[in-house]
């Protein structure tokens, strides 16, 4: 008989198998899959979760599939899959938990899921959009940065504090495409630390680029890693600034450096970004080679319709305006 239940310890055996290439394993499986406080943490309303929470597809006594979902600090309450293993071929498998957590989540409360897929998996890829009603948006890449050096001035960059979320969370919004702001758009409070940020499985490191001058923030850096040794560089900057970038991955680098001496950093380019193909050309200038592509879905209470706008002559304040000097517009409608 299939089922599908929440993870639970005695499961841990099966999965250190089922898991067993992963380089953060045992990491994933104690912070994530086994944390003491999920027990509770299932029992918590949607608005008050805060940690990944586990499921698992079996099939009598054997484990076929595993997915794990992670709830955003949004209003909004946004959910992401984190992680979804399954025998290999087995996409039956794969819809059913994904169909599973989706109508769970949003019986709950949930608004919209994203899901992030490599673009080597051209299948799981089109099961997501088939059969588990999944759009895809936009893109993101990592590139990989060789052994070079660069320099920055220490002044330029401060640490990231909580009481900056407002204009961060202003300034990341604002620097998506507008037809992606409805769909990927953050609140201030899915920047601020965690109070229990410790029972996370990956560590974060935070920064603000500063005007000398204004004090205002020009940009925001993450410098996120799993296991110590991979960090992830996001960047996330308003088209209307100017920042110098090989200044902000030189400071990635030294700060990297002062917690370890053997590390790889890649920086993440997102397409959905005012920013992201001026990231990606520069990039290739610079011949830093992409080691991923994932094709970023979600799965929404929101779509976004592009229609003509239709032909008129309006008043607005006295002054005569025709419709047809428009020719296209965007918009946000519910479904």
């Amino acid at each position: 008989m299939r089922k599908i239940r929440k993870l639970y310890y005695f499961d841990k055996k099966n999965m250190q198998e089922m898991i067993s290439f992963l380089n953060n394993r045992d990491t994933y499986i104690n912070n994530i899959m086994f944390n003491p406080f999920i027990p509770l943490h299932h029992l918590l309303p949607l608005r008050f979760k805060f940690l990944p929470e586990t499921y698992v597809l079996k099939d009598k006594k054997e484990i076929k599939g595993l997915i794990t979902v992670a709830p955003s600090r949004c209003p909004m309450r946004k959910m992401e899959i984190q992680r979804l293993f399954f025998e290999e071929n087995c996409y039956e498998d794969a819809s059913e938990l994904v169909q599973f957590v989706v109508s769970k989540y949003k019986a709950m409360g949930a608004f919209s899921f994203v899901v992030r897929v490599d673009d080597y998996m051209p299948e799981l890829l089109r099961m997501f959009v088939s059969k588990c009603g999944f759009s895809q948006i936009s893109y993101e890449k990592l590139w990989k940065i060789g052994d070079v050096h660069y320099s920055f001035n220490p002044k330029d960059f401060r640490e990231f504090r909580n009481s900056d979320s407002p204009t961060v969370s202003a300034l990341y919004n604002e620097s998506l495409l507008p037809h992606i702001r409805p769909l990927l758009s953050k609140d201030a409070k899915e920047f601020k630390e965690l109070f229990l940020k410790g029972l996370s499985y990956f560590s974060e490191y935070k920064y603000v680029v500063e005007d000398k001058k204004s004090k205002n923030i020009l940009c925001y850096l993450s410098v996120t890693t799993s296991d110590n040794e991979n960090y992830i560089l996001d960047i996330v900057q308003s088209s209307w600034t100017d920042v110098n970038l090989e200044a902000i991955i030189g400071f990635a680098q030294s700060k990297i450096a002062k917690r370890t001496k053997e590390f790889k950093l890649f920086v993440k380019t997102k397409k959905y970004t005012q920013l992201g193909e001026k990231y990606e050309q520069e990039f290739i200038s610079n011949k830093f080679e992409c080691v991923q592509n994932q094709i970023v879905l979600t799965n929404t209470s929101a779509r976004i319709i592009k229609e003509p706008v239709h032909s008129g002559r309006f008043t607005i304040l006295n002054q005569v305006f025709s419709g047809q000097t428009a020719v296209q517009k965007t918009k946000t409608g519910l479904m």
